[in-house]
């Protein structure tokens, strides 16, 4: 394999090496200028440090006009950060108050924007190089002008200097996935209808396999990161909801798939299928082109809506439910048991159209705020079915500001080491303060267990580098000019070695290029690279104590604590969703408002799952379950807090009102809803405590006959068939039917994790 091949197949993209490169050739010809040419040392030391932290330390995705723009606002930003330190490095007990509170804002709000995340080491990078270094504030505008002149060259280089492609988080297997979905159903319905055009086993069985790897994809994209890969842009927000919503498509495609036996094909539902595979791909197309109008995806849309309507008003005229008593015996609980089947495809063919029309919203909503111009952009105008910007992110931080979220625990965590790095440094009296404090930062992790195998690592890397620097400069001495020539290729070198080869190797990189660049400023020899081991060793000191005192555990005991939270939230927003629909369909008890609450706690308790999971995944160490299984964990939430959605589309129209009482049917919805909703908080319970997760719940076989019986009494018309309402009342028991079943699923996954012990005793 060529050098070159070997890189790719560690660089993805070549991502490292064009951020090394465009470094290498900036850093070096800034620092001359501002050194050699201005003879400024304050203005040369943050002209290059500037140029690592934007070239090195960041990579915005997207089209070139955001990327730049976002490269603005880090340089403004950070710029703020630099004049603040600089401000605050007067006074020992002030550096470390602000260096604590700025990296706890920084930290914590990382999780509203992946803009923001992955601009945070740069961000502090700015703010730790100006509070460690004491100076005056007369000081500030050589500060300033080095580190903006670093932003100013960033600029120029990432626009000229191997243009990144444009890279669009989720949204290429968001369209793979859609594709792939639509081909689904489109061979299921053919399959079912037969004719020339019904597939073979083979073909059949390969559109399945392709759909299902798809949202594999899909989900591992969404994962790759410690963050969520979309940022507060509007189009990403609308984005990012698909995730969740396609795998729960999914599912509920496999379990629409087969035909009940005995029954004849519904063709009105393999309508329903072949309208819903039109949507997805036009969606596909609209993601693709999002400049052009969505005028076809609108009309695909209100076709499905139409074989909506048509199959849910035939299931009415079929639904024959009379209003003479029912008999308990056989004949009559069989015609019972055929009569709801017979509701199935109606059913699932509303449940599939549910997932579909949410999908298609997101999909214009995201096509939509692409296409707005400048000036609507500027003044923040909001497509239709969005929140503005300072609203979701405000939404974003409230729900973390919790305190078991993940996130606020490595805020804190994050926040009470650099504050302690940056009094310890400057107590101690050590050469370069700002390397104790970038030791800290470099190596502090989620648990003390992986905190100090990066101790270790890190410690490990920067000898290495101390002794590469060392032999160097036993070979060439401080020759100025071998240093500069040097310099470029150290440069290259430290910015590709995390990415190709570890974590070690970058902290080595990264040691070698300050022994050459203090020696170019201040001639020192080897002894450059030892104080940078002592520095570097002090600040891990700290992080170790830090990991040690803050949530010692890590993300593993976290997220068992967010998938209880998860659980229990989506079942109150179920449970809540089906008191509102009885309440629109039964005059003898108070109306209930639309469960909003109980819907944004369960989204932001989803939110925090999510960004705990990403936590989980980022601790190194082995994880003996396969992610499968713990991904199968959360997407049990996905689908329950769905099924809360679906139910309370289901009644929240005009047309949903039917007043009347009906005792008979709220007495079973509420029931089944009660024990539903029971076992999820059992579960949720099990999950925080460390108790027995709950067998899931039986089928109650005579639920059917007695919400049938419900729908004779209270829900028939004068002609003995069932109105809308009674079609509803059965479906909102499919859901809760479907909530249960989904218990199976979830109890396995937690079986399965217990039995190899990898997120302790409440799976076991």
């Amino acid at each position: 394999m060529s050098l070159l091949g070997w890189l790719r197949s560690r660089d993805r993209d070549l991502a490292a090496l064009r951020r090394a490169g465009r470094a290498a050739i900036v850093m070096p010809a800034l620092f001359a200028f501002t050194d050699k040419v201005l003879a400024n040392p304050a203005m040369a030391s943050f002209a290059a440090l500037g140029s690592f932290a934007m070239l090195l330390l960041v990579d915005f995705a997207g089209p070139m006009r955001l990327r730049l723009e976002n490269q603005v606002a880090l340089a403004v930003v950070s710029g703020a950060l630099v004049c603040l330190g600089t401000l605050a490095s007067h006074a020992a007990w002030l550096a470390a108050v602000a260096m604590a509170l700025v990296a706890f804002s920084v930290l914590f709000m990382s999780v509203v924007s992946s803009v923001l995340a992955s601009a945070t080491t740069a961000l502090l990078l700015a703010f730790i190089l100006a509070v460690s270094l004491r100076a005056p504030t007369s000081s500030i505008p050589d500060r300033l002008a080095g580190w903006e002149m670093a932003a100013a060259a960033a600029l120029f280089a990432i626009k000229v200097f191997w243009p990144a492609p444009e890279r669009i988080a989720l949204r290429e297997p968001v369209v793979v996935a859609c594709r792939a979905l639509a081909a689904r159903l489109r061979s299921d319905a053919a399959y079912l209808l037969g004719g020339e055009h019904q597939p073979s086993e083979a073909e059949h069985e390969e559109a399945i396999a392709q759909a299902r790897a798809s949202i594999g994809a899909l989900r591992r994209s969404f994962y790759a990161t410690a963050y969520r890969p979309t940022g507060l842009s509007t189009g990403a927000r609308a984005i990012v909801r698909l995730v969740d919503e396609m795998s729960w498509l999914e599912a509920i495609i496999a379990v629409s798939a087969p035909q009940p036996p005995g029954l004849p094909v519904n063709v009105g539902a393999c309508q329903v299928k072949l309208a819903a595979a039109s949507v997805l791909e036009l969606g596909a197309d609209v993601l693709e082109r999002p400049a052009a109008t969505a005028d076809d995806l609108r009309r695909s849309v209100a076709e499905l809506r139409q074989r909506l309507e048509e199959v849910e008003k035939r299931a009415t005229v079929d639904l024959e439910v009379g209003r003479a008593p029912a008999t308990r015996d056989l004949a009559n609980e069989d015609r019972v048991t055929e009569l709801v089947t017979s509701l199935d495809p109606s059913f699932r063919s509303q449940e599939l159209s549910f997932a579909v029309l949410q999908i298609a919203a997101n999909i214009d909503l995201a096509a939509a705020a692409d296409r707005r111009g400048f000036l609507e952009r500027l003044t923040g105008h909001q497509p239709e079915g969005l929140t503005n910007t300072l609203a979701a992110a405000q939404e974003r931080a409230v729900s973390h500001f919790e305190r078991h979220s993940v996130t606020l625990h490595n805020a804190v965590r994050g926040a009470a080491g650099l504050g302690l790095a940056v009094l310890v440094a400057d107590l101690t009296g050590v050469q370069h303060s700002f390397w104790v404090v970038l030791g800290t930062l470099s190596v502090l992790r989620s648990n003390a267990l992986s905190t100090g195998q990066n101790v270790l690592r890190g410690l490990a890397g920067t000898v290495a580098g101390f002794i590469i620097g060392a032999g160097a400069l036993a070979l060439i001495g401080t020759n100025t000019v071998l240093l500069w020539l040097l310099l470029p290729l150290s440069i290259l070198l430290a910015g590709i070695a995390p990415a190709a080869i570890s974590f070690a190797a970058g902290q080595a990189g990264f040691t070698v290029v300050l022994v050459i660049l203090f020696n170019i400023i201040q001639p020192l020899g080897w002894r450059v690279g030892l104080y940078r081991v002592e520095d570097v060793a002090i600040g891990c000191a700290v992080s170790l104590v830090v990991g040690v005192l803050f949530w010692p555990r890590g993300a593993a005991a976290a997220l068992r604590q967010a998938l209880g939270e998860a659980y229990a939230d989506s079942a109150r927003y179920l449970a809540g969703a089906v008191e509102f629909g009885i309440g629109r369909c039964d005059t003898s008890v108070p109306a209930r408002h639309a469960p909003i609450d109980e819907a944004a706690r369960a989204a932001a308790a989803a939110r925090r799952l999510d960004d705990t999971f990403r936590g989980y995944l980022a601790e190194r160490g082995a994880k003996p379950v396969p992610l499968f299984e713990v991904t199968g964990l959360i997407t049990g939430v996905v689908g329950l807090r769905l099924a809360a959605d679906a139910v309370l589309d289901l009644w929240r129209g005009d047309d949903c009102q039917s007043p009347g009482e009906r005792a008979a049917a709220r007495r079973e919805l509420l029931k089944a809803s009660e024990a539903v909703t029971a076992w999820y908080e059992a579960l949720a319970a099990g999950l925080v405590e460390g108790s027995d997760v709950p067998a899931p719940l039986g089928r109650d076989e005579s639920f059917d006959q007695r919400l049938v019986d419900a729908v004779r009494r209270d829900l028939t018309s004068d002609d003995g068939t069932a109105s809308a309402a009674a079609v509803r009342i059965i479906w909102t028991g499919d859901h809760l039917d479907a909530a249960r079943r989904l218990q199976g699923l979830i109890f396995e996954r937690a079986r399965e994790v217990g039995e190899r012990r990898s997120l302790g005793p409440a799976f076991r």
